[in-house]
């Protein structure tokens, strides 16, 4: 069960508060969404996530913090008012604002190898995207090489063919300097000969701009998961796993699971082997309909294993927000605001609707398929 959209307050003319429910593990997403920034889109510094954007033809830029209980969302640039909704109901799936952590804890419990990693790490939160093409793109491009190469690549990308930001609108935000590419920039683009990638992965971008043109809603979240992966597999270079790398962060699909991921059969390795990819799909199937939460666990474990000390700089275990003490009845929304934070400059709050689907920012409308390799 998913929670219905989180409350917004406003704050300020481009300032909102996003309610969410504890445990929340906002040092996870940093981690996360730092490791898989696109450069000069978006950038992720101690405590803070930022990007560009582009909504109704205008471009801007966005900053998410977390604090007292709720995310702070500052907005730039644009000044139309109500379009910021749009941004909003892209931000609460992105940071998966409407997930029952309860539920979500209760289902992976009942194996005991899940039970103790949402112990060890409560209110771990998927993370979203902000764009479904901008996903797949970083993710075609990340296929064969490691996450840092990926980065590297997704870079220049944008500085070829991403539309540049005017000093007006990033100027106030170092490291932002670009428009993701639309997917009318790289229908036709030479991004092998520019990239110095293989071709093939050159026109498995263009192939996604192509569907995603001709199919506007091809990111829209929701729907059957086997249908929403057949989909995504009929696409040029998306295979399995990338289908429903795809489908797990791009469109809220809490059941979809990478099976074949190396990161996810490490996580699992007890000392007498890893499972194989049959096996950890039969032992997966205890985990539905949450299997995409267990597998954002197994890679974080992975992660931990790998990488166990504390890195200078990076979330301590206080970013994890815990839950209330106060106890609302059963299934019942996220907690309430604190109706006296304040953000940006001191205003009357106003209380806007909520979204219920994630509408196109940009006018236009608008991964990794390889066995055994895990890029999360």
């Amino acid at each position: 069960m998913m929670l219905a959209p989180s409350p917004t307050v406003r704050t300020d003319g481009a300032c909102f508060r996003l309610a969410l429910r504890p445990p929340f593990d906002w040092g996870h997403l940093e981690r996360f969404f730092a490791d898989h920034a696109s450069p000069g889109v978006e950038t992720v510094t101690p405590g803070r996530y930022a990007r560009t954007f582009l909504l109704a033809g205008r471009p801007g830029t966005l900053s998410v913090t977390c604090e007292r209980g709720s995310l702070s969302v500052r907005i730039r640039g644009p000044e139309a008012d109500e379009p910021f909704e749009a941004i909003l109901t892209r931000l609460r799936a992105m940071f998966d604002l409407g997930a029952d952590p309860d539920a979500i804890a209760a289902g992976l419990g009942r194996d005991p190898t899940m039970a103790a990693l949402v112990a060890r790490r409560p209110g771990l939160r998927m993370p979203g995207a902000f764009d479904g093409f901008e996903l797949a793109v970083r993710a075609i491009l990340g296929q064969q090489v490691s996450v840092a190469a990926a980065t590297r690549l997704a870079g220049r990308l944008v500085a070829a063919f991403g539309t540049p930001l005017g000093p007006k609108v990033g100027g106030d935000e170092p490291g932002l300097t670009h428009l993701f590419p639309t997917p009318e920039q790289l229908l036709e683009a030479e991004i092998s000969l520019v990239l110095n990638m293989p071709r093939a992965r050159g026109r498995a971008i263009q192939g996604l701009a192509a569907a995603v043109l001709a199919t506007p809603d091809l990111f829209a979240p929701g729907g059957d998961l086997d249908a929403t992966v057949a989909r995504l597999k009929a696409l040029p270079g998306i295979g399995d796993w990338t289908a429903h790398y795809i489908a797990m962060r791009a469109l809220a699909q809490a059941d979809a699971f990478p099976a074949g991921d190396v990161g996810l059969m490490r996580a699992l390795d007890d000392g007498a082997g890893r499972p194989g990819r049959v096996a950890l799909l039969d032992r997966a199937a205890a985990w539905r309909p949450w299997r995409a939460y267990a597998a954002i666990h197994l890679w974080a474990e992975d992660a931990a294993r790998r990488m166990p000390l504390r890195l200078p700089g990076s979330p301590r275990r206080s970013a994890i927000l815990p839950p209330t003490t106060r106890r609302t009845g059963a299934g019942s929304g996220p907690a309430t605001l604190p109706s006296t934070a304040r953000i940006c400059r001191r205003r009357s709050p106003q209380r806007l609707g909520s979204a219920s689907s994630i509408p196109p920012l940009r006018s236009s409308r608008a991964l990794r398929p390889v066995t055994g390799r895990s890029s999360a």
